[in-house]
């Protein structure tokens, strides 16, 4: 794109504050500059420069015309200028240039907040205990001279120290600055906003109840302790919180909607949905709380509100479209709607959700039995190596679904021999070996996967759990999977095969402890069969009844669920 010389100086009077004149007026400008301005002439020299900035900033040179201003700043030391160069400076992510514009910009403009916020933060971008001291200098200096703005620059402390990456000199800094302020809630939340960057959720906590009690109720106090609380694992306790303020104050939509997030956060779905109901009452067409009330009737195997609210949601243009059609499609597909799910999945456009759709479609065909159809559909899809070993992995798995399994070996051999330690394809194909009872070959592909990535959990998992469910080697299995728990301690899969190697090693009492955990996150069909059998051996019998009935309710087709319970109940 051409750049007129006469329109940038229009563009230059315009922003030093003057029209066709030659000089500048001493105004005080109001715009981050912080007092009176220098009266500066518009030399032939000045509107060339400027002419050359703004040149090089058209054509993309970010960094050329960043210099050029700061250049421009030096010799005309008129704030607005400065200021120019600080904003190109930090555009061009140049920290030195930048803190040197904002240096620049603080020493012609002393009483500006705005200049002495910026050179703070690029200023602690740039390191070293020199610089921090300067930070904390001229935030000093800015917070003094507030001249009734104080509550804004204490809230506004942690973003102009944000670019600094050793969190806990922040904290350090913070608590120094509020030090004469510990009158103000601000200060207290300040400091507490910096002790939970810092992770420090106990002092965060501390100084956010400070705030609370020097003004009770105040929201972004509130707030900011219900996200304390999250993060530190306290959900249910954020949410009790909350709630305390949500009954307080009924028609305050903020707080409620801040609640009923903590009650996702803390797993009560249907409180949840209870409360975003409420929400959406007052705003029937809100797209995102339509949304939420779709994504928790999901939760909670609503699907008839699920997907109304997905399909209100669609209509009021929620924001993310293609999420709520990759949703519809799952609905639909769950319910044997091929035709319909397939509609769903193929008005995706999203990049982001594409390559699931096309997967989703593949799968949906292969359950009708059209399984050439579904290869065929992944086949044709484009994308880099890492969509297509995704579509690879999704081929051998819709063969493994069609008892077709030492095909889906076949298929992944092949792209296995272009990328011998793609250690996806060893994980899938040791996978399919296990199937097919190919014990070796399964034992030498999980041994190489770890190899490659000793934190691979699922690989340590699969191979402990594949030895202890033929009770070979006990002892190499469960040091296994002890790592693998070390690696991912929730996991419920994981849990599964602690709690199987510990009954196969005679432990029943401890194996049960690992399966009801292990349950309680998954009611997985195989950790039902475990646990049944597991609490049977107990004498257990009602329990593993009542797990059975369950299980087989949920997943009727499961042949190791099945199994167990003939056998069990046939004794």
């Amino acid at each position: 794109m051409k750049t007129q010389p006469a329109r940038l100086l229009r563009t230059l009077c315009l922003a030093l504050g003057v029209g066709a004149a030659t000089s500048l007026s001493a105004a005080a400008d109001n715009d981050g500059i912080g007092g009176p301005l220098p009266a500066q002439e518009l030399t032939p020299r000045t509107v060339y420069q400027f002419l050359l900035a703004e040149i090089a900033g058209a054509r993309g040179q970010i960094g050329l015309s960043a210099q050029l201003y700061l250049d421009l700043a030096r010799a005309t030391r008129d704030p607005r200028i400065a200021r120019r160069a600080t904003e190109i400076a930090m555009y061009s992510r140049n920290p030195q240039m930048a803190a040197e514009a904002a240096s620049l910009w603080v020493e012609v403009a002393p009483n500006s907040e705005e200049a002495r916020r910026i050179l703070a933060g690029v200023g602690g971008a740039t390191g070293g205990a020199a610089n921090l001291d300067n930070v904390q200098t001229q935030l000093a200096r800015a917070l003094a001279q507030s001249n009734g703005r104080l509550p804004q620059n204490l809230l506004g402390l942690n973003r102009a120290l944000a670019g600094i990456p050793d969190k806990d000199a922040v904290l350090r800094i913070v608590q120094r600055l509020t030090e004469p302020y510990l009158d103000a809630p601000e200060a207290y939340v300040a400091r507490a906003q910096a002790a939970m960057v810092a992770q420090d959720p106990m002092l965060a906590l501390g100084a956010v109840d400070s705030a609370l009690q020097l003004r009770p109720g105040w929201e972004p106090a509130v707030m900011l302790k219900a996200q304390i609380l999250q993060h530190s694992g306290a959900s249910a306790e954020a949410a009790r919180q909350l709630e305390i303020e949500v009954e307080r104050n009924p028609d305050n939509n903020a707080l409620r909607l801040a609640y009923a997030r903590s009650l996702v956060s803390a797993q009560r779905f249907e409180d949840a949905r209870s409360e975003f109901r409420r929400l959406l009452a007052a705003s029937p067409n809100d797209a995102e709380l339509l949304y939420a009330v779709g994504l928790l009737s999901m939760q909670l195997d609503d699907k008839a509100e699920a997907e109304a609210h997905y399909l209100r949601a669609l209509d009021n243009g929620h924001p993310q479209p293609d999420l709520i059609r990759l949703q519809l499609g799952l609905l639909a597909d769950g319910r044997g709607d091929g035709v319909a799910a397939r509609k769903w999945f193929g008005e995706i456009t999203d990049e982001r959700h594409v390559p699931e759709a096309m997967i989703r479609s593949a799968q949906s065909m292969a359950r009708e039995g059209r399984i050439d159809e579904a290869r065929a559909l992944l086949k044709a899809q484009d994308g880099n190596d890492e969509l297509q070993r995704r579509y690879l992995i999704a081929e051998a798995q819709l063969l493994r679904e069609a008892d077709r399994t030492a095909d889906a070996l076949t298929v992944l051999d092949d792209a296995l021999r272009d990328q011998p330690d793609d250690t996806d394809l060893l994980y899938e194909t040791a996978m399919l070996a296990e199937r097919l009872d190919r014990i070796d070959l399964m034992e030498s592909r999980l041994r190489r996967v770890i190899e490659l990535k000793p934190d691979h959990a699922h690989a340590h998992n699969a191979l402990g759990y594949s030895l202890a469910d033929r009770n070979l080697r006990l002892d190499e299995a469960e040091a296994l999977i002890v790592r693998a728990l070390e690696l991912l301690p929730d996991d419920p899969f994981i849990l599964d095969s602690m709690g199987w190697v510990r009954f196969r090693r005679g432990d029943a009492k401890e194996a049960a402890v690992h399966l009801e955990r292990a349950y309680a996150i998954r009611a997985d069909a195989e950790i039902a069969a475990h646990l049944g059998e597991v609490l049977w051996t107990l004498q257990r019998q009602t329990d593993a009844n009542r797990i059975f009935d369950e299980a087989l309710k949920a997943h009727p087709d499961n042949k190791l669920l099945a199994d167990t319970v003939r056998r069990l109940r046939g004794q």
